[in-house]
């Protein structure tokens, strides 16, 4: 049987994993102010202050996650 602090370390790496899986795709995705036109292999910057959204909520929800497993570790390790 596992015992409460490896279960919580289990716990802690899965969150971590998923979490920077989220993370790595972020970093893969084109923010909405850049388009690509495949046809003219040309890439362009249409930006106005109210449109740029740098971050999906895959990332968002990665860094918190990967947050989270910190967390639950330092619990971990406490207990």
């Amino acid at each position: 049987m596992v015992d409460l602090a490896g279960a919580l370390r289990l716990a802690g790496y899965a969150l971590g994993a998923v979490g920077a899986g989220l993370v790595f795709i972020e970093l893969f995705q084109l923010p909405s102010y850049v388009g690509y036109q495949p046809e003219f292999d040309d890439y362009t910057l249409t930006i106005s202050p109210q449109d740029p959204v740098e971050y999906t909520w895959a990332g968002r929800v990665g860094a918190l996650l990967v947050a989270l497993a910190f967390a639950v570790l330092f619990i971990a390790e406490l207990v």
